[in-house]
């Protein structure tokens, strides 16, 4: 059996403020009190992975270990079929840095520009298909681990559509709603429910207060 979470505090290794509060909201039910990294004042180590895995853990045994807590990191990103699985866990750094009224933030139609530029050299034809994925990892301060992996299939279009989503949402399709709406045409709450996230989610609950 998979060890597992007991009440109490639980690191959440990330540094944005919403990320935490979306996380504190998942787990609060099953007796999780969510803290986040940055709060604590512990570095961002450097995501030197190549896979999402790798990088989730380097971030969950990084905050476990320098808060001597339980740590629980995510690391998400779009894989194109025929990109061979790009962008991958280079996802937000395609969307370079940016100074929009004075404060630094990612351009990301630059980075849907560039996936849908790749795509459009590879002709008419090219299979469209994505997917987004996420892996949630939870790591003890002694070394023990688990990882729960998400997924959502979909489709890429062009050009964007939709005004509720960020990232790559308003190119992405999602299958589960059909193939006709966007990420960010869709209420966040639907989203949230066939999401990448809800799908890693689902199954990191399951192993660690289900029955």
């Amino acid at each position: 059996m998979t060890r597992r979470l007991g009440a109490g505090s639980l690191v959440i290794a990330t540094h944005n403020s919403g990320k935490l509060k979306e996380i504190s909201a998942l787990l609060e039910p099953y007796g999780a009190k969510c803290i986040s990294a940055g709060s604590l004042g512990l570095p961002e180590p450097a995501e030197t992975g190549t896979t999402f895995v790798q990088n989730a853990l380097i971030k969950a045994r990084a905050a476990a270990e320098a808060s001597g807590l339980a740590a629980l990191a995510d690391d998400s990103g779009l894989a194109v079929d025929a990109l061979g699985g790009r962008p991958g866990v280079y996802t937000a750094d395609w969307a370079e840095r940016q100074w929009f009224e004075g404060d630094p933030g990612r351009d990301w139609y630059m980075a849907m520009g560039k996936v849908e530029g790749m795509l459009q050299q590879l002709g008419p034809d090219t299979d469209r298909a994505a997917a987004f994925h996420c892996v949630l990892a939870l790591a003890w301060p002694d070394g023990e681990h688990a990882v729960y992996e998400g997924r959502c299939e979909g489709a890429l279009t062009w050009p964007p559509r939709g005004e509720m989503g960020f990232g790559y949402d308003p190119v992405f399709v999602p299958a589960a709603r059909g193939g006709e709406e966007t990420f960010a045409e869709i209420e966040p709450s639907e989203k949230h429910a066939i999401s990448h996230r809800a799908d890693a989610f689902a199954k990191l609950v399951s192993d660690q207060f289900g029955a």
